[in-house]
């Protein structure tokens, strides 16, 4: 099945991220969250790899791992940063060599200690790129790119960020995840935006529920991600780890349900390797899989 396919209707796709473990034991904890997130039965599963490849091993492990444990298609993240175009196709051809169906094709977040993106030297700069490079050699693998409903922080505005996504959709995506948001309005102003300079492939929205606060707050300032005050009152109101798991839940069970109730084509979930949060919302009574 194409990657497109399973976004076909309304609220009809399902996915989620995970993250390469780095030791034996958490791939065993990992795989038993895998486990209980196929309560849910979904279409696949992505897994992300360090700045410049520096998980590979473990990404194509867990990958192979899944997809031989339970027959379920799963997509590897993919960046330009610190590869050639060579040491790309290579990790292509690995990927492909394990059952790999589909990648997430990214340009990549500098590395830590760099303020800015510098192209590797007979490598790739831009995401569009990567995409361009995977849809001309490489066809029979489904393409996902990154979108962005609050603009990339690197983006000088709006219009030059949905340019540049849409450089990527005419490059060959099959779909758009976005990035984390807590503002369901940024969300449909994307679409709504996407729409009008004629990006028609499916957007999906990507959701991280919240049960710790300094830790969302950590990542949302990495992604210039804004979390509502209100949201945030609630959960300083009580900081024990109960309470933030239950306003989080509560915060993204109502988050999801009016994505679907506006008619999205379904939803992608970065679980950070844990299950409950993330089950908790889809046992919810208005999800329909």
């Amino acid at each position: 099945m194409g990657l497109g396919d399973f976004f076909a209707g309304k609220g009809k796709g399902l996915s989620f991220e995970l993250f390469p473990p780095k030791t034996d034991e958490g791939v065993d904890l990992l795989m038993g969250t895998v486990k209980e997130l196929l309560e849910f039965s979904p279409d696949f599963f992505t897994c992300t790899y360090g700045a410049g490849g520096s998980t590979t091993s473990r990404t194509l492990q867990i990958l192979e791992q899944v997809k031989a444990t339970y027959n379920i298609p799963v997509a590897s993240h993919l960046t330009c940063v610190g590869s050639t175009v060579e040491q790309l196709r290579n990790y292509l051809d690995s990927a492909i060599r394990i059952g790999t169906d589909y990648i997430v094709a990214l340009r990549g977040d500098p590395p830590k200690g760099q303020a800015e993106f510098t192209q590797t030297v007979g490598g790739l700069r831009y995401a569009n790129e990567l995409v361009e490079l995977i849809q001309s050699e490489y066809p029979q693998l489904g393409i996902a790119v990154a979108g962005y409903p609050e603009v990339h922080q690197e983006a000088p505005n709006a219009e030059a960020d949905l340019i540049n996504l849409k450089r990527k959709v005419d490059a060959g995506a099959d779909i758009i995840v976005t990035q984390l948001f807590y503002h369901n309005e940024d969300f449909f102003r994307f679409v709504d935006r996407c729409h009008t300079i004629g990006i028609n492939i499916p957007i999906v929205p990507g959701i991280l529920p919240v049960t710790n606060l300094a830790q969302i707050q950590r990542i949302a300032s990495l992604c210039k991600a804004s979390l509502p005050q209100a949201f945030i009152d609630r959960l300083e109101h009580n900081l024990t780890p109960e309470w933030q798991f239950q306003v989080g839940v509560e915060f993204a069970q109502a988050q999801v349900a009016d994505l679907l109730n506006h008619g999205v084509p379904g939803v992608h979930f970065y679980v950070l390797n844990k299950s409950q949060a993330t089950s908790e919302v889809l046992k919810a009574h208005w999800y329909q899989a």
